[in-house]
């Protein structure tokens, strides 16, 4: 892309594993610099995760390719005064710092809010953390599962037998990372007016509840506690997973025009004008009924041809596919989706990197470049400097305070 929307936002990443690194990723696609500052020796965790443990011996695990192409790698103790001097310059020439540390981790290291905006007011400093930097839960360890388990998420997932279960791919780091990059954009958007950074402090635990939306808010506005579903959408009728001749098809037919053309569809106009399904909160009354009447109609056909049929006519369906059918489809294809980079290493094989589902002016995000291997850019870090702080003279280094170390 000619001209992406944060071209020349620079910015510093410390995080590790999924919400930060995910976060930094999109900035990324959007034309950041991002430059992932790990820890001498180890790096990003996510480095040695992943499900090939030759690769995650290498510091290079699929966990960590997923979230890293497109950036550049250092290695900085910043416990080591002159590592500390170096990690300062860039500070002063980032337009963003980005960590996922415990609650006070970094102002330990010296680097505290204060700090880091004496060292360049106009930075946006967002921190990631389980709980946010206050509160009696601000020190917690906390990963994905421990905020779906806190934020009520797993409670509603699964059935009434079934429940409570995790929901399959860790979608409060996911959530997080998305809340970080979003509050990141808008707070370089109001620096463009003001010329002042701010300290975005960000809580997985309050932006998952934030994306629970409706199944949240049915209970602080209606006082109704949602409860676990299963397949099934309980906002509406028919409305969840239901079965074909040869496997399970969602069907979405929330509207009265929608369960009427379903209905027609399927060879069932009798049940338009059942009392039992006359109109939507019947049909919720009557939903097993009613999913007993159309999962007959539908066995006619496999999950493929009413998948061809029912939106033709105005209702959404479609197959349930596995994660191989799904990042294998013609409509992912077709959008440019996924990238395919050198892969760290080994020039028999390429990384597949996703992009995140943006067009911009037609043109999908990608990343420049492939996963960086840990400390690859640490010759450049002296030329980072020079380039973020052109004729700057770096001060005498300023001890750190009692109360930041």
């Amino acid at each position: 892309m000619r001209n992406p929307p944060l071209r020349g936002i620079r910015v510093l990443d410390l995080t590790n594993v999924l919400a930060g690194p995910y976060c930094s990723y999109q900035l990324m696609l959007f034309g950041a610099e991002v430059v992932k500052v790990e820890v001498p020796g180890s790096g990003d965790l996510a480095r040695h995760l992943g499900p090939e443990p030759e690769l995650n011996r290498a510091g290079i695990g699929a966990s960590f390719l997923a979230q890293n192409a497109g950036k550049k790698s250092i290695e900085l103790d910043l416990k080591d005064p002159g590592q500390r001097a170096a990690f300062e310059d860039l500070v002063r020439g980032a337009d963003v710092l980005l960590e996922n540390f415990r609650a006070g981790v970094l102002a330990r290291l010296g680097f505290s809010a204060e700090r880091l905006r004496a060292l360049n007011r106009g930075l946006v400093y967002c921190a990631i953390s389980g709980f946010g930097q206050t509160g009696p839960m601000s020190q917690a360890p906390a990963y994905d599962q421990i905020i779906q388990g806190l934020s009520g998420m797993m409670s509603i997932t699964g059935t009434e037998e079934t429940a409570p279960l995790r929901v399959g791919f860790p979608v409060c780091d996911t959530v997080g990372g998305l809340m970080a990059a979003l509050s990141i954009s808008a707070a370089l958007v109001g620096r463009n007016r003001t010329g002042e950074g701010c300290f975005l402090d960000l809580s997985m635990l309050e932006a998952s509840i934030s994306a629970m939306g409706w199944t949240v808010s049915h209970y602080v506005i209606s006082g109704v506690p949602p409860a676990p579903t299963g397949r099934e959408n309980s906002t509406a009728a028919p409305s969840g997973t239901f079965h074909a001749a040869d496997g399970p098809l969602n069907i979405a037919a929330n509207r009265q025009s929608q369960f009427e053309k379903l209905c027609q569809a399927i060879g069932r106009p009798d049940l338009v004008t059942d009392p039992r399904f006359a109109d939507r909160e019947a049909r919720k009354r009557h939903r097993d009924e009613l999913g007993l009447e159309v999962n007959a109609a539908l066995r006619a056909r496999t999950a493929a041809d009413w998948e061809r049929i029912l939106p033709a006519v105005g209702v959404p369906a479609a197959r349930i596919l596995s994660v191989p059918q799904a990042v294998e489809s013609a409509q992912l294809a077709h959008r440019g989706f996924f990238t395919e980079l050198p892969f760290p290493g080994d020039p028999t094989r390429r990384v597949r990197a996703s992009g995140n589902g943006v067009l911009v002016d037609g043109a999908p995000l990608r990343p420049g470049g492939p996963p960086p291997a840990l400390g690859e850019h640490n010759a450049e870090t002296g030329a980072l400097i020079d380039q973020w702080l052109p004729g700057y003279d770096p001060p005498v280094p300023v001890p750190a305070t009692e109360d930041e170390r």
